[in-house]
């Protein structure tokens, strides 16, 4: 396979689609819009090593960490299932085996990134590369473990993490002692990371190992009190200075979508009608996420940071993560649907309505549910709006195989690229900060697919702890 240099060099220029414009019931208008979308959020990466001030294969330059950078190729993966369109492709395929995301193990845990990599970082290179496997999306690298493999090495890494001393179980925010202030924290991303990974690992392998951990970190989640069992509403975490007895009762969207996702997974892996009444709960209690203030229709908005104006870089994309996964949450309950589509539709609709800024006149914002353009401009704003708006084309996307049906695909022969997809986009960001030091990272053996015996280990994991954030 011939590797690109530069992603819009890859673009096929067309007409200009502007966001505002979507039809929601016209097929060619959401692919559109979609693709213009993407070519933007797309703007904000520069993987090539040989321009200056590049930054490094498969990563963000500045404000944005490394695992954002998964989860963009987690919202490309899922373009191109929605859309066809093959543009990305191969800049995906370079991003997600670069031995500095890869690392020697194998597992995405990279020296490179060491100082920046917590277990939530982790859960969203795994979930890409399990994404891949789902859709028999190629690897052509025959000297690499297949996608799927490469999902099992992510879910034993976690594993591996889970200990016992403290709160009875659980994965903690960071991984290393480079990263102190989530050493002492055991929040909900990181185990509704494994829980996810866990639940998909057992559908697309058929061993019930994975189901049996995945069953452990929902007991564990509800047991410990980050799962509200009244309201379903997903908290933050603990700490373990008191056994995580003292919930942090912030809400992020992005972590009622993960386990939302891995409840509808389960349910259609085990047929059992808990799983369904699970994930029937956990959606109905995403449902505050669409109540923004001053407002009467039902728009997601990221209620802990949005109304006070005080979301980071990373609290931009959240929104996104909750919008793919209750799109394909539908695929895996389908009684879902209706509820689902109700509310994505109309943010769909809000949030190409905030894309008119810059002097491109198509930049989206960040607040959907003011309206109009709020001049907050971001790759998370770009990468929410993409999520939103194609999950809109799921209905001629098929579901994510099964264990009986994913096999590794080598071909990388794309179809021909269709005329709707990209217009042209302002230059791209260029600066990247740099990672200090060059330790080696100190990393447990990743298991082969179906070895998935790990003893757990006193090592610790990442989330968010609002103190660190300001939002304490």
């Amino acid at each position: 396979m011939k590797f690109i240099t530069s992603v819009h060099a890859a673009a096929v220029t067309s007409a200009i689609t502007a966001p505002n414009s979507l039809d929601v019931k016209s097929l060619s208008s959401v692919r559109n819009v979609a693709a213009t979308l993407a070519y933007d959020a797309m703007s904000y990466y520069k993987g090539n090593l040989s321009a200056p001030d590049s930054v490094a294969m498969g990563d963000l330059q500045d404000p944005y960490y490394w695992w954002t950078a998964g989860a963009l190729w987690g919202a490309m993966l899922d373009y191109y299932h929605f859309t066809g369109d093959s543009t990305y492709n191969d800049v995906v395929i370079q991003a997600l085996l670069a031995p500095t995301n890869l690392g020697i193990q194998q597992s995405y845990m990279p020296a490179e990134h060491e100082f920046e990599e917590g277990n939530d970082d982790l859960f969203f290179w795994g979930s890409a590369a399990i994404a891949a496997a789902e859709r028999n999306f190629p690897q052509p690298n025959t000297t690499l473990p297949s996608w799927l493999d490469l999902g099992a090495n992510v879910f034993n890494q976690l594993a591996s993490r889970w200990t016992t001393q403290d709160c009875g179980g659980g994965l903690l925010w960071q991984i290393y002692a480079s990263n102190p202030n989530g050493l002492t924290y055991k929040n909900s991303v990181s185990n509704g990371g494994l829980f996810q990974i866990a639940a998909r690992m057992a559908r697309a392998t058929g061993n019930d190992t994975y189901l049996e951990w995945a069953e452990k970190v929902w007991d564990w989640s509800m047991d410990i009190g980050f799962i509200d069992p009244e309201s379903y509403h997903v908290y933050d975490g603990a700490g373990i200075d008191t056994n995580c007895t003292k919930t942090n009762p912030a809400s992020f969207t992005y972590t009622s979508g993960i386990y939302l996702y891995g409840a509808a997974v389960l349910a259609n892996y085990t047929k059992k009608p808990e799983w369904k009444q699970r994930t029937e709960r956990l959606l109905d209690g995403a449902g505050w996420f669409f109540t923004p203030p001053n407002s009467t229709t039902k728009i997601m908005y990221e209620g802990a940071c949005e109304t006070v104006e005080r979301c980071n870089a990373d609290m931009t994309t959240f929104k996104g993560y909750l919008a793919r996964f209750m799109w394909q949450s539908t695929q895996m309950v389908p009684s879902l649907r209706d509820k689902v589509e109700s509310l994505l539709t109309i943010s769909a609709q809000a949030a190409v309505r905030t894309c008119t800024g810059t002097e491109t006149g198509r930049a989206c914002g960040q607040k959907w549910y003011v309206g109009e353009f709020d001049g907050l401009v971001s790759l998370g704003s770009e990468m929410c709006a993409l999520e939103t708006v194609q999950g809109l084309l799921i209905d001629g996307a098929a579901p994510p195989l099964e264990a009986k049906d994913i096999k590794t695909v080598r071909d990388t022969n794309w179809p021909a690229q269709e005329s709707y997809t990209p217009s042209p986009s302002p230059s791209q960001p260029t600066t990247k900060r740099g990672i200090a030091g060059d330790a080696k990272p100190t990393e447990s053996a990743a298991g082969a697919r179906l070895n998935v015996e790990v003893k757990p280990l006193t090592v610790v994991g990442f989330g968010i702890i609002l103190a660190t954030w300001g939002l304490a």
